[in-house]
């Protein structure tokens, strides 16, 4: 599922009211200001932008804290697109095979902010580390990155293919010297619940 916001939009248009004012309360709740953040890695002022690096286990609140992040930016009108990293792939591959490969790129190269969820959540083929060496090359210090993944940042480098390719360390150094990092760590593990099960069905319900 892709969500592209667009400058003019209010909110997505695939993301109702009542989602959005849930991500911005989620957000609020830990503490996070997404006005402040969007404004670090989206100074007006600044033409290097920054890119963020949001990390968790599965079920933590990584997708609810990067559309809080994406809802944000739209309010301060910036072209905004959300992908899963494993659809993005995807949409290049066909892409590929259908001779349209610099269209499909630009539509991930272009917005201000993109929101890249599930990264890295598999590892990726010769043929698609090529492709998002190609897409980070072209948003570097031209616009923000937000990487959403279940590995620490410290774990990227293997799931990339480690020495096994000579790609890994030429998208590392792409992203790594210019993003902040977010690494939502467990309080009390013995009481964590899954942000599915929290807005999933009442357990009355399921059973």
């Amino acid at each position: 599922v892709q969500h592209h916001y667009r400058a003019y939009a209010r909110r997505p248009p695939e993301v109702s009211g009542v989602e959005g004012d849930r991500f911005r309360k989620w957000a609020e709740r830990i503490g996070i200001n997404t006005y402040t953040v969007v404004n670090a890695i989206l100074a007006s002022k600044r033409v290097e932008q920054q890119n963020l690096f949001i990390t968790g286990a599965t079920g933590c609140g990584k997708t609810y804290m990067v559309c809080a992040f994406g809802m944000e930016a739209c309010k301060q009108y910036f072209n905004t697109k959300y992908v899963r990293l494993p659809d993005l792939l995807i949409d290049l591959e066909m892409a590929g095979q259908m001779a349209v490969t610099k269209k499909v790129m630009a539509k991930y190269a272009n917005p201000v902010v993109l929101i890249l969820d599930e990264w890295l959540l598999l590892k990726p083929t010769d043929s698609e580390q090529r492709d998002i060496f190609e897409l980070l090359h072209r948003r570097r210090k031209k616009s923000s990155t937000i990487f959403c993944s279940q590995y620490e940042f410290e774990e990227w480098y293997d799931q990339l293919g480690g020495d096994d390719s000579p790609l890994t360390d030429a998208i590392i150094d792409r992203i790594a010297h210019d993003s902040y990092r977010i690494n939502i760590t467990s309080i009390d593990a013995e009481h964590d619940r899954s942000m599915r099960e929290v807005y999933g069905l009442d357990k009355a319900l399921r059973e």
